[in-house]
């Protein structure tokens, strides 16, 4: 049928304080390392908002509340398939930070994120996690390569 994908879900979370501190990972892995905010796949029959919660606390310890959703990145992977990122944000949450096996977890200002060593395409989805006026961040592939796309 005409217009039927594949979608596979995921989701990701920036974690802030009321004095400009957010929780980033430094995540290590072969297919996507660097410094991000945490998240990951959402599972089978599983609600979009639990997901980002269940994987908050997996990778950081920290139990949110009432995760916002503020924007989505997407990109076609091939084989008629699109991956999907809801992007989320809240300023609620209890626990202590702990590490884990998707990598360190820490404290830092959200000014300071831009001059580390940012996961693939991190520094465009900062700009829809920070910019009220961005919602979407489209990657196309090319043939010169992949095109940033920012709506």
């Amino acid at each position: 049928m005409a217009g039927i994908e594949k979608v596979i879900f995921m989701n990701m979370c920036m974690v802030y304080d009321k004095e400009g501190n957010v929780v980033a990972l430094d995540k290590v892995g072969k297919n996507y390392s660097g410094t991000t905010f945490p998240g990951g796949h959402v599972e089978k029959d599983e609600s979009f908002v639990d997901s980002v919660i269940r994987e908050v606390k997996e990778e950081t310890g920290l139990d949110i509340q009432s995760p916002k959703l503020c924007g989505i990145k997407w990109w076609e992977a091939g084989h008629g398939r699109r991956y999907i990122i809801l992007l989320f944000k809240t300023d609620r949450y209890t626990g202590t930070l702990h590490d884990s096996n998707e990598g360190k977890v820490f404290w830092t200002e959200l000014d300071a994120l831009r001059s580390m060593r940012l996961a693939p395409s991190f520094d465009k989805m900062l700009d829809v996690f920070t910019n009220e006026d961005i919602q979407e961040y489209i990657q196309r592939k090319g043939t010169d390569g992949w095109t940033d796309i920012l709506k």
